[in-house]
């Protein structure tokens, strides 16, 4: 098995379903995103540029949606902590995704792509 799917699998429930859900959702809002392992991580990039990404919060422990230009966005639910560029949208595994929420953002950022 790939890097990849190991990160995915190694992980602890719930946890592991919620990253799992996320990378579904990332991977359907346009065809041209794909899947890829950068920096010890599952990346997600869109016509070959970083685009998102997935990790777990180390002191939270929480997962997290990372948005690679997420500086353009003024949202409070994103959150900048020390990063310059990007912004990372945290979640509690053990309730629902706010599936709108997701979709919504992410759409925001292929705009920024696709200009």
């Amino acid at each position: 098995m790939e890097k990849m799917d190991h990160f995915y699998l190694d992980q602890e429930e719930p946890i592991k379903s919620c990253l799992l859900a996320l990378r579904e959702i990332i991977l359907r809002q346009n065809p041209e995103i794909s899947a890829t392992w950068k920096y010890g991580m599952p990346f997600f990039c869109f016509r070959g540029k970083m685009f998102c990404y997935l990790w777990i919060h180390k002191k939270l422990g929480q997962p997290y949606l990372g948005i690679v230009e997420g500086k353009h966005f003024e949202q409070p639910f994103l959150l900048q902590e020390k990063r310059s560029r990007m912004k990372i949208m945290l979640f509690d595994p053990n309730e629902d995704l706010p599936l709108e929420t997701i979709e919504s953002i992410l759409q925001q950022a292929l705009k920024l792509y696709q200009k």
